[in-house]
């Protein structure tokens, strides 16, 4: 994803790079990339096996997997507007197959082509509209993406929300410290230092064979300055 901000966007940093807020900025683009990874892979899977449930959702699925095709080659405008010779875009799929299994997963793609267009105000309605149906693989990531479009639009609490929660719905070692981290330092920049901390000890206590619990405890001894 580009690194340009839009400062209508995103939470405003007015300290120096090492700042948690500074902290907080540069890390938002390399986590949803995390997400994206996941949500392509498994939303692969998923078009695939779990949409082909009549003619009408079989006709979907297709229509979803030329948008995945250009969302994994970084066509990120084609996958949510359409190419103009025949695929219609995640847009219009969410609108038109609404209230389908399609019409839920084109909204969360159509989710993630707004953040890589730093559509930020866009990227939060459609992974709204994504029904995460409390399942253990796309949901969770959803949530996270949501969190991240959350926090680009200045919605920290609700950001925090988010992504405890889908740490909470992931609970691995690949994810789950990621997010905790993330909201932390999100608190950490509303000056809620004691709430980060627990997050961080959560990290520590519950997450030790993450790559994570190799750094936190700069992020506990961060926390822990008054």
């Amino acid at each position: 994803m580009a690194n340009t901000k839009n400062p209508e966007s995103t939470p405003i940093v007015e300290e120096s790079t090492n700042s948690p807020e500074a902290l907080f900025v540069k890390n938002k683009n390399a986590i949803i990339g995390a997400v994206i990874a996941i949500i392509v892979i498994i939303g692969g899977y998923f078009a695939y096996q779990e949409l082909y449930q009549g003619p009408r959702e079989e006709k979907a699925a297709t229509t979803i997997a030329k948008g995945q095709d250009y969302f994994n080659e970084g066509q990120f405008d084609k996958a949510l507007n359409g190419d103009g010779t025949g695929y219609q875009g995640f847009k219009s799929i969410a609108s038109e197959y609404s209230g389908t299994p399609a019409g839920n997963l084109a909204n969360n793609y159509a989710g993630l082509c707004c953040a890589q267009l730093e559509k930020w105000n866009e990227a939060v309605e459609y992974l709204e509209k994504f029904d995460t149906k409390d399942d253990n693989t796309i949901s969770p990531a959803a949530v996270g993406a949501l969190g991240n479009a959350y926090a680009h639009t200045n919605q920290l609490d609700k950001a925090v929300d988010c992504l405890k929660k889908a740490a909470k719905m992931a609970d691995s070692n690949s994810l789950s410290p990621i997010w905790l981290i993330q909201a932390g330092e999100i608190l950490e920049s509303q000056g809620k230092k004691d709430e980060a901390l627990k997050l961080y000890k959560e990290v520590k206590q519950k997450y030790f064979n993450s790559m994570q619990y190799q750094s936190i405890d700069k992020y506990i001894e961060r926390a822990t300055i008054k």
